[in-house]
């Protein structure tokens, strides 16, 4: 791909979700077998925008998008141009003062604009200026009809202050006094009324099958997810892998989304609870890059035959019954871990686990450094030749190949457990090995 081309892409990148682009966008999608998968070394990818030239030339066009776009007088252009406009401001960290009146000013305007609008510029309040834009948002609420955009108002409410959530617990019925029947406002009132009751034992959760005969990431991601989590990789065996000094393998990853909302919420965090894994492909986003993702699913998004992995298995139907199956039964009523159901039911997708050309110096100083949060994806760091764009070492490939070999199917059928453990900090390897300990796994 030459430079030019890579600043056409640049410029048609869509950012709204992990899911690929268009395929005359960009280069076509391959599928990998385990045998395929387990074959590849770093050095076959190369990916012009991670070379110090090609990442420059895409930040400064990206830049000259923001700034084309804030400077554009107000009416329906600009207002077209707004959420493209948040998106790259988000991506880049960049521009954020300048960018921040515009917001402001819309947002009065939200009840003239079509849910679509609505979301995008209230997922830039949540991402961006959440403690300036709760004024403004209050009295909007009436007019938020549609739930998505009421749910992501909500939640930056409670970003700006966390003692809006008595307030809101009065409105959600009144405004949908159907509300049990959506997935987003359930998840919403769930997190109006936290329950007292205590998480069930991690190491039981690491040691359920799920399915006997499969392999499993299991992803330790902290609260709120604003630090690094870990990945570990549990054989079909049901032995957590090891290395041949007995050391547990571990692999920092990333389950947080720019948006920092949660994983009921379109471009939200990724949710905790089980997926199904069902193979390995090149994705299309330029985000994600050549390095071959694996391809996880939500109940929904993957009927209940395909979540079983079992092709022949009778026509049924989803229900939170069937999703409990998945879980040991001491985890069954604890609904944090119900989050990926449920996000389902909103209608979630294409949450893959992935690699990133994206430069984490664009988040030095977070909490989350060097992590590089997208769109709601499970995303482990590379590290590319600034020179080349040559892949010099990808702990995401580490991660498909040693689930691959740990699967030991050729469709690398298998499942994937998010969960949340409650602490400080990145997760560290000291504490999954407790974990696993623990688990007598």
């Amino acid at each position: 791909m030459s430079l030019r081309q890579l600043l056409v892409l640049g410029s048609a990148l869509l950012l709204a979700a992990c899911a690929p682009l268009k395929p005359q966008e960009t280069p076509a999608e391959k599928r990998y077998s385990a045998a395929e998968l387990l074959a590849l070394q770093p050095a076959q990818f190369t990916w012009p925008a991670t070379s110090t030239d090609g990442e420059r030339a895409l930040r400064e066009a990206a830049l000259a998008d923001i700034r084309a776009r804030i400077a554009l007088p107000p009416g329906p252009e600009r207002d077209a141009a707004l959420p493209r406009l948040f998106d790259l401001v988000a991506q880049y960290n960049a521009e954020l003062d300048a960018a921040r009146p515009l917001l402001l000013e819309a947002l009065p305007t939200l009840g003239q604009r079509d849910a679509e609008t609505q979301r995008a510029l209230l997922t830039a309040a949540h991402t961006l200026y959440p403690a300036e834009a709760a004024p403004l948002i209050w009295p909007l609420l009436p007019q938020l009809t549609a739930s998505k955009p009421f749910a992501i108002a909500a939640y930056t409410l409670l970003q700006a202050d966390p003692g809006a959530a008595e307030r809101l617990r009065a409105i959600v019925p009144q405004q949908f006094p159907n509300w049990a029947d959506d997935a987003r406002l359930t998840a919403l009132v769930l997190r109006l009324r936290p329950s007292a009751a205590a998480q069930p034992p991690l190491p039981e959760l690491l040691a359920a099958p799920l399915r006997p005969g499969f392999a499993a990431i299991v992803s330790l991601q902290r609260p709120g997810r604003q630090q690094m989590g870990l990945a570990l990789v549990r054989a079909a065996d049901g032995r957590f892998v090891r290395d041949a000094a007995g050391q547990l393998f571990t692999s920092p990853q990333l389950a947080l989304a720019r948006t920092g909302l949660p994983g009921t919420i379109t471009n939200g965090n990724t949710p905790q609870g089980v997926f199904t894994l069902v193979g390995a492909g090149t994705a299309t986003n330029p985000n994600i890059g050549p390095t071959p993702y694996l391809h996880s699913k939500l109940p929904i998004e993957a009927t209940p035959a395909e979540f079983e992995h079992a092709e022949a298995a009778p026509a049924a139907e989803w229900s939170e019954a069937v999703y409990d199956s998945f879980l040991p039964e001491s985890w069954r009523a604890w609904a944090p871990i119900k989050e990926a159901w449920l996000a389902g039911r909103a209608g979630r997708d294409e949450l893959l686990v992935h690699g990133t050309t994206i430069n984490p110096a664009y988040y030095a100083g977070s909490s989350y450094f060097p992590g590089t949060p997208q769109q709601g994806c499970l995303i482990s760091n590379e590290d590319w030749e600034p020179a080349t764009g040559r892949l010099r070492a990808s702990r995401h490939l580490m991660l498909a190949q040693t689930y691959a070999a740990a699967a030991a199917r050729p469709d690398l059928a298998g499942y994937l457990i998010v969960v949340e453990l409650p602490g400080e900090g990145p997760v560290q390897p000291a504490e999954a090995q407790m974990l696993v300990d623990a688990a007598g796994r």
